[in-house]
């Protein structure tokens, strides 16, 4: 079987590769779902965790779903929420505990209550927000963690798995949604190990998910790829299969881990980065002449920069987004510098077609 290019969601098809940018809370910030259209975007993925403190699911829930609440009619999908939890625990223990039963965490939102996040209520949250890929809750270990604290995590990522598919299951059939249900993503962990992974994904693989996400932190302690371990661990997927790398997004590692098998790809990285300035362009003449391969095939540029000020031409000559079709490197200049909100929306709509460009020309 072959690696698939096609990934069927109920709200229509999506072309693979793809990659989603993170819509947190319900917003990729600064641009509307008119703006992500023009910009090529298939799909985003939003914050189930995040969602579920402000406004709410049932608020969403009774909007009509996140897609009618976000006017976005393609593909959305949506994280468990425990990378978020995770982290908040890690940063201060006072703010929660991980168990077998689910994370127990502190409501930060004023009320101070005590909370019981399971595999279960994830799943029913996600389900709620009529989200088209859904992922499994799963434990992530820190980069540094100890080989017992990586066994820990497989051990309770594949019990928490369980609990979602079986939860999963019975809300598809007590919501009569067979003909059009969400597609269920489980999320292999395993740290820097290999039989970890291999471990986690065989307790995984008989769960029988729609697809496989890489859980975890992509990159090694000293900030590369780890890509030792990625291409591992998507060799241990069937390639009918689709790879999810979950929060990978550089560039260049979105280049490398395609090769390996990844399809998916989301990231806060180009809309962050456009907030700051920062902005991505090709080093190339043209797209035809664009080499996702070579070991520098684009490069940054620093909108506030002093010589952008007479820059009468755009961020690149080759890319066809709003920002470069309509406006100088110097007007970008200028409303950075003045503060101006549009600046940063039109920085977010180039950063966001130079990814979209990005996965159309490794498709190639």
């Amino acid at each position: 079987m072959t690696i698939p290019t096609i990934l069927e969601t109920a709200h229509g098809p999506l072309y693979l590769p793809a990659y989603f940018p993170d819509a947190t809370r319900a917003v990729v910030r600064t641009v509307d779902s008119r703006d992500l259209e023009a910009c090529g975007v298939q799909g985003l993925v939003v914050n189930v965790f995040h969602l579920s403190s402000r406004p709410g699911v049932g608020l969403i829930k009774n909007a009509g779903g996140i897609h009618t609440f976000m006017d976005w009619r393609r593909p959305i999908a949506s994280d468990s929420g425990g990378f978020q939890l995770m982290s908040m625990i890690r940063e201060n223990p006072k703010y929660g505990t991980v168990t077998d039963r689910g994370i127990h965490f502190t409501d930060l939102d004023g009320s101070r209550r005590k909370v019981l996040f399971t595999p279960e209520r994830s799943i029913r949250l996600q389900l709620d927000l009529g989200a088209d890929l859904v992922i499994c809750l799963d434990d992530c270990p820190s980069p540094d963690a100890t080989a017992e604290e990586v066994a820990t995590s497989v051990a309770r990522t594949v019990h928490w798995a369980e609990r979602c598919r079986e939860e999963f299951d019975r809300q598809i059939k007590a919501r009569q949604l067979k003909g059009r249900r969400p597609l269920l993503f489980g999320v292999i962990q395993g740290g820097y190990d290999k039989e970890m992974r291999e471990a986690c994904a065989r307790g995984l693989f008989s769960l029988r998910f729609d697809g496989y996400g890489f859980g975890g932190w992509p990159l090694t302690l000293d900030g590369e790829l780890a890509g030792e371990i990625l291409a591992h661990t998507a060799g241990l997927v069937p390639d009918h299969l689709p790879r999810f790398a979950l929060g990978l997004g550089k560039p260049e590692h979105i280049a490398a881990c395609h090769r390996m098998g990844w399809r998916i790809f989301d990231c806060v990285l180009p809309t962050r980065d456009a907030r700051h300035g920062r902005l991505y362009a090709f080093d190339a003449a043209s797209l035809d002449q664009v080499d996702v391969l070579a070991p520098k095939f684009y490069h940054f540029l620093y909108v506030r920069d002093e010589k952008h000020k007479r820059q009468t031409g755009p961020i690149s000559p080759i890319c066809d987004c709003a920002c470069c079709r309509h406006y100088s490197l110097a007007y970008l200049n200028h409303l950075f510098n003045v503060g101006d909100p549009l600046g940063l929306r039109l920085a977010t709509l180039h950063n966001l077609r130079f990814y979209t460009q990005l996965l159309e020309q490794i498709a190639l």
